[in-house]
């Protein structure tokens, strides 16, 4: 396998892998050492498997799901179809694996899905002022300061980061929390207040370890700065996230 193939310590090869922070030159090297030992990160680069596809309908629900909360502030049926792409999100990953058919593009589709519909999401609600803005500003910030530290990366070869199990948790409880917190609004007692009241406790919980997991991508990168040479035109490696 190519180097630039291999993940940083360890990243998994399905769509719900977890990795590890990079912990230093000692790990970095024996990545490098073993890299030709370990088997295919993916079983395919074909664009058009089921998982693929899955994928891409799920993409093609944002845009909806925005519409719906602007439009007709059809708030349940937004959900409904929130729900249905948290659905295709575990299915594709099943299928991946139980089919042999990871792909690199799979793994990187998975999380731009999961952002999108959290922004979607977060502009629709911050629109119909059911969230303040300076929220929506604080969670697209994060992302924002995550990838300006691709730049930096690549002057080492690498392209991203693994992601760490925090990361996965913030992102989980965001997408769990805007869809409770629209369908509690404006709601005055019964089991839709106390969706309202869990949809704040993911949003203030998911957004606190959403930037203690973006501090973790900072010190990863500073650690990977200084264990590792800038590259000097030898090929790039990348992690997919």
């Amino acid at each position: 396998m190519s180097d630039s193939d291999r993940p940083i310590s360890g990243a998994g090869v399905s769509h719900d892998s977890e990795a590890s922070p990079i912990t230093g030159a000692a790990e970095v090297s024996a990545e490098r050492s073993i890299a030709s030992e370990r088997v295919p990160l993916y079983d395919t680069d074909r664009v058009w498997t089921l998982p693929n596809a899955l994928s891409f309908l799920r993409l093609a629900g944002v845009p909806l799901v925005l519409w719906l909360i602007l439009g007709p502030q059809a708030d349940g049926l937004a959900v409904l179809v929130l729900a249905l792409g948290g659905l295709s999100d575990w299915l594709d990953g099943y299928l991946a694996r139980a089919w042999h058919q990871t792909s690199r593009l799979g793994q990187m589709l998975d999380p731009i899905a999961d952002r999108l519909y959290i922004l979607a999401v977060l502009v629709g609600l911050a629109l119909r002022e059911i969230v303040p803005w300076w929220l929506a500003v604080i969670i697209v910030g994060r992302d924002v300061f995550v990838v300006v530290l691709v730049p930096i990366l690549k002057t080492r070869g690498y392209s991203s980061l693994p992601v760490h199990f925090l990361g996965k948790v913030a992102t989980f409880c965001l997408l769990y929390a805007f869809p409770l917190v629209l369908l509690g609004s404006g709601q005055d007692g019964g089991w839709l207040q106390l969706a309202w009241v869990l949809g704040w406790a993911f949003a203030i919980w998911g957004t606190a370890l959403y930037w203690y997991a973006g501090g973790l991508y900072l010190l990863q990168t500073v650690r990977l700065l200084r264990s590792t040479p800038p590259i000097d035109g030898r090929s790039r490696s990348s992690v997919t996230r």
